[in-house]
């Protein structure tokens, strides 16, 4: 390993740690906030929460988790992670992103569409959510031995046929 990088690697996981933090705390707020787009509250005040679902989505939530994604990353590489249980918490984490889009449509939709909206109860949204973060947490934290992970046999072994640009060997 090239030994600058050493000393970025501390600093990398404070980034991906904070800006995972603001991530998955952003996923939590935001259905509270949407739980309270009520025209009923009244024209100010429906604006006044409107608004900041919207630039909190957008200039908070959206590019911490890009940072944290970009982190992580980075990270997996520089510290040559590629374990069974990283794969694992990866797929949780597409399920935050997946968490992330559905929150970023119901903004959409509640802002753009005409006519009275139903946004989701808070509690359903937050329970979900908790189970990715639950998991990621776990994963990282105890680093369980997975093994190897199952995939079938016939994507364990060469088809005879040669790969466009060369695998570099162990």
């Amino acid at each position: 390993m090239i030994p600058w990088l050493d000393g970025i690697i501390p600093h990398l996981k404070v980034l991906h740690i904070a800006a995972l933090a603001l991530w998955c705390g952003g996923l939590f707020a935001l259905p509270l906030m949407l739980a309270r787009h009520d025209p009923a509250i009244g024209q100010a005040d429906y604006a006044r929460i409107r608004q900041a679902t919207h630039y909190g989505y957008t200039l908070l939530v959206t590019p911490s988790a890009v940072i944290a994604i970009a982190s992580g990353t980075l990270l997996i590489f520089l510290r040559d992670v590629f374990v069974a249980w990283m794969f694992a918490k990866l797929v949780v984490v597409a399920l935050l992103v997946a968490f992330h889009g559905w929150v970023g449509h119901t903004l959409v939709t509640v802002a753009e569409t005409e006519g009275a909206h139903q946004t989701p109860a808070p509690l359903g949204p937050t329970l979900i959510l908790l189970a990715p973060v639950l998991a990621i947490l776990l994963l990282v934290l105890a680093k369980p031995e997975l093994g190897e992970i199952p995939v079938p046999g016939w994507l364990r072994e060469p088809r005879g046929a040669q790969l466009p640009f060369d695998v570099p060997r162990r």
